[in-house]
């Protein structure tokens, strides 16, 4: 079940909804009852789509919850040791199951083919969500055990922030000391649901109306044989991919938000503009903040981050950006696009430290992106051949510059692409920051109906919805 699907919009959340208020607010008022109405909601809403998977997150859940409770009595009662040994040991256990799902078949591929072994595993999908909840049951396991947070006693609670439906298959990435008051109190009222209702509207139609129709100009290049695609219809492709992936991420995240605000919940932003970033590290300041945060938090500054001499700042940034890109993604595609972040990161801290802000800053956005989508290149293709060839023909070494198909789809495109560079940069809000907010607040009356209105529409003609970061 996806967010932008008939059936979450017109079955599942108005009956959570109702449920929800009706039971938790109106009959009870107990926050109890309010989690276990979200609890139910979020394990039917994962189960729709992963019938067996949700064994195994009932699994990790249980697990975690116990030798949290361990973790924390070892450390009341002195034994140090043992807390640690515990530590480990749930580390060990969420890295394993999230390696043996996402990467043990990437690492039988590759060591055949390095050792002419014939080894094999079961084909297994890839269970919906389990990096990102992977890493939340991480921030809980980790910042218990450094002691910034108390231990969760309830499993109820410890459930609901792991399953939580919102943001447990796609982000943002929620630790657990952001929402921990949330879980057993949490302001809900008419101004927080319209604010969610809202956000979640935007997050619809950053979805339907922008990614579908963009991620379907990308997904027509990317079949075509590569030999027989031009210049121009590579470069097209790769500015509707770009438009694309942000406005299918952000758009779930809005989504996301939107959603946890409707509940009462407040998650933290994941995204801020980030193709009007004017560096690469400005970039990573504003694409999936909470993917990035993560990292920083429980591994670069453990590590030692920026306190330690630039040979070892070095290798921490490459250390962290070679696991981002395997967070991504079992493939050397990925390892690659997290080196190839790795270096620019390095670069701009200790090469042009000095030089970039002597550059005009629309050049600097605009070279900025320019290296972003060739990070796309590297990230979108099926693997690294296929990125190669992809970015041969980009430059010019392979098929022709343009043909009658490249007219076709900018002639057909070029309205959608134009609207969305407009919605990818925070353009709207110099236009309007002069405009009273009563006029913006009437505005908005109309608009939201209509944006939802529209996004129906499109739910109900377009055939093409996927989810791109669902495959992580």
């Amino acid at each position: 079940m996806v967010f932008s699907s008939a059936t979450f919009l017109v079955i599942f959340l108005p009956v959570t909804i109702i449920a929800y208020y009706l039971i938790g607010s109106v009959l009870t008022r107990s926050t109890a009852v309010k989690n276990t109405v979200l609890l139910l909601a979020s394990l039917l809403f994962y189960a729709w789509g992963e019938p067996v998977y949700i064994v195994l997150m009932l699994i990790s859940i249980l697990f975690n919850f116990v030798i949290g409770k361990d973790i924390a009595f070892c450390q009341e009662s002195g034994s140090g040791k043992k807390a640690k040994v515990l530590f480990c040991f749930a580390l060990l256990f969420n890295l394993g199951v999230l390696g043996f799902f996402k990467y043990a078949g990437f690492v039988t591929d590759n060591l055949n083919a390095l050792f002419h072994w014939s080894l094999s595993l079961p084909e297994l999908p890839l269970p919906i969500g389990i990096s990102f909840y992977t890493f939340q049951i991480m921030s809980y396991i980790i910042d218990l055990y450094r002691g910034k947070i108390t231990v969760q006693k309830s499993l109820l609670a410890f459930a609901l922030y792991i399953s939580l439906f919102p943001q447990l298959i796609a982000g943002p990435i929620v630790k657990y000391k952001d929402i921990e008051k949330q879980l057993y109190g949490r302001e809900e009222s008419l101004n927080h649901y319209a604010h969610g209702l809202a956000r979640f509207t935007v997050g619809l139609a950053k979805k339907l109306v922008l990614a579908n129709t963009l991620g379907s100009v990308y997904e027509t290049v990317q079949a075509a044989d590569i030999s027989t695609v031009s210049t121009v219809s590579a470069w097209l492709g790769i500015i509707c991919y770009t438009l694309q992936i942000y406005f299918d991420f952000s758009g779930y995240s809005d989504m996301a938000i939107g959603l946890g605000g409707m509940f009462g919940f407040q998650f933290n932003e994941n995204f801020r503009y980030p193709y009007a970033a004017s560096s690469v590290t400005d970039f990573w300041r504003r694409w999936h903040i909470s993917l990035s945060s993560w990292f920083k938090e429980y591994v670069y500054i453990p590590l030692g981050g920026n306190r330690r001499k630039a040979p070892r700042v070095i290798l921490n940034l490459m250390i962290v950006w070679l696991l981002t890109g395997l967070w991504h993604g079992a493939a050397w595609n990925f390892v690659l696009w997290g080196v190839y972040y790795g270096v620019l990161l390095i670069a701009e801290k200790y090469l042009l430290k000095k030089v970039l802000p002597h550059i005009p800053k629309l050049l600097r956005r605009l070279v900025t992106l320019f290296l972003v989508m060739m990070g796309w290149v590297l990230f979108s293709a099926a693997s690294l051949p296929d990125a190669l060839a992809y970015f041969k023909v980009l430059f010019g070494m392979g098929g022709t510059l343009a043909d009658s198909n490249a007219l076709y789809l900018l002639s057909g495109n070029i309205a959608v692409i134009l609207v969305g560079a407009f919605c990818a940069v925070p353009l709207w809000q110099r236009l309007t920051e002069n405009v009273s907010p009563k006029v913006l607040s009437r505005l908005k009356i109309v608009a939201y109906p209509l944006l939802l209105l529209l996004c129906m529409m499109f739910m109900i003609s377009e055939t093409y919805n996927p989810f791109l970061y669902f495959r992580f």
